[in-house]
């Protein structure tokens, strides 16, 4: 075992700023003298170089020093931290409702991923390891803690609940990870982090990664870490060289069958709208239209979040229609196209929608459906993320759309509505717009025109 941390307390007045150097990067696995069977174990999954995040922090955390690692979601970083986490952790029993390891992650989607990711080498070096999440059972969770558990991974709001009921106790917490700590400040988690991180130990170490370092993370960094080395290995998620950034201008009345096409695509996409009913609505049209394709939004129970995410892994659906606070935390392997049907309300949304793809170095496509009205926004949001969008005019049905998205004609052929959202017809075999009168076309401009309001006012 690793000794523990040298510091004998810290008060959130006199934490320092993050500027100790720490040890230098690893040049590989072997080079950490990590327990043989854990090596062993990584090699047969195909874990055998490090990615730059865990070279850089995984000597200064296993040497028990907390760290601040600044890395974009898909990089790495859940093995940055656990490893060091289970490894300081093995050979340690902890007592009923009592952890000696601590993961807080900002959702649930989140939470499974560590989980899966670390339960390999946590039954390897027979480290108990729990995950305590909203939507799921209360009593199994009071009951695996009642058992003893010695890593646990929990999302802020259900480890409260579980401490006011007095099935957790934190006072022998030793290491605790703030995973996407920007995340779960962004989802007004902050109040119940520091609630949390009071009752650790206090010369316990922390480790916290984020994609961003604005001021509420500053604050957890100044208040609850110690002399911490700072790791900042990633470009920021909208610079990353893999990442192509579209912006398509298209009008209001064409916005839904320009992405009924797109996800028509041959290739799983993930799309973003800003509403639970508006993705709800999407995803019947979609169905209706042939395409497979399921929802996700913080309005379905959780056994229906995870089998959707699981059916969107496994390529039994094409399609996964989400808002954001359900997308946070999603990992797919491979996904090479994001697509922000709604634009995104401000820059760090749209870099967290854009990290679901291009991840660990594999290449992906971001694209933006925006209409006049919203031109200007996304200028704006698109310039405060430091993104060079390319930007094109498309119309459902064109080459150019084809060329950037993969987009096609979906598999119902010709129909082109579901509900009280406004579809353009998708034209005749050439691919041109069929003709119509000048009357028809301007009484189907005021029926889209009054069915777009109405999706509207749904949002």
């Amino acid at each position: 075992m690793n000794a523990k941390p040298s510091d004998t307390g810290r008060s959130p007045a006199d934490a320092p700023q993050p500027v100790s150097p720490g040890l230098p990067p690893a040049v590989s696995f072997d080079a950490l003298g990590l327990p043989s069977e854990l090596v062993t174990a990584m090699t047969a999954l195909g874990v055998t170089e490090p990615f730059p995040i865990q070279a850089a922090t995984l000597p200064n955390a296993l040497a028990g020093r907390d760290v601040l690692g600044r890395a974009r979601t898909g990089s790495g970083k859940t093995l940055a931290f656990g490893l060091a986490l289970l490894v300081r952790t093995a050979g340690l029993r902890a007592d009923a409702k009592r952890p000696l390891a601590l993961v807080l992650v900002p959702t649930r989607e989140l939470a499974q991923q560590v989980s899966d990711a670390l339960t390999p080498y946590a039954q390897t070096l027979k480290v108990r390891l729990a995950t305590v999440v909203g939507g799921l059972s209360i009593n199994r969770q009071q009951a695996a803690l009642r058992a003893g558990v010695d890593v646990l991974i929990a999302t802020p709001g259900r480890l409260t609940d579980l401490v006011e009921r007095r099935d957790c106790h934190l006072d022998q917490v030793r290491i605790t990870v703030l995973d996407e700590a920007d995340q779960m400040c962004d989802l007004g988690f902050l109040p119940q982090v520091t609630q949390i991180l009071d009752q650790v130990r206090p010369d316990g170490q922390r480790l916290l990664f984020s994609a961003t370092l604005d001021k509420n993370v500053e604050q957890l960094v100044q208040g609850y870490l110690h002399d911490p080395v700072l790791a900042s290995v990633d470009p920021a998620a909208g610079s990353v060289t893999t990442m192509e950034h579209h912006v398509l201008n298209i009008h209001a009345a064409d916005k839904y069958a320009t992405a009924t096409e797109i996800a028509a695509r041959d290739g799983r996409v993930l799309m973003f709208l800003d509403t639970k009913a508006g993705v709800d609505q999407f995803t019947r049209h979609l169905r209706a239209s042939g395409i497979r394709a399921g929802a996700l939004h913080s309005g379905k129970s959780q056994p229906q979040r995870t089998h959707t995410l699981g059916q969107f892994k496994d390529g039994e659906i094409s399609v996964l229609v989400a808002t954001n606070v359900a997308a946070r935390g999603i990992h797919i392997d491979t996904l090479d196209l994001v697509v922000n049907v709604d634009p995104p309300a401000d820059a760090k949304d749209y870099l967290h929608r854009g990290g679901r793809t291009a991840r660990a170095g594999e290449s992906g496509t971001v694209v933006t459906l925006v209409t006049p009205n919203q031109r200007r926004d996304v200028n704006r949001m698109m310039s405060e993320a430091g993104i060079r969008p390319t930007v094109t005019q498309v119309r459902s049905g064109e080459a150019q759309l084809t060329a950037i998205t993969g987009a096609k004609r979906p598999p119902a052929g010709t129909k082109t509505s579901t509900g009280n959202i406004p579809f353009r017809g998708l034209g005749d075999r050439t691919g041109r717009p069929a003709k119509e009168s000048r009357k028809s076309a301007e009484a189907r401009k005021i029926a889209e025109a009054r069915a777009a309001a109405r999706v509207r006012k749904g949002r």
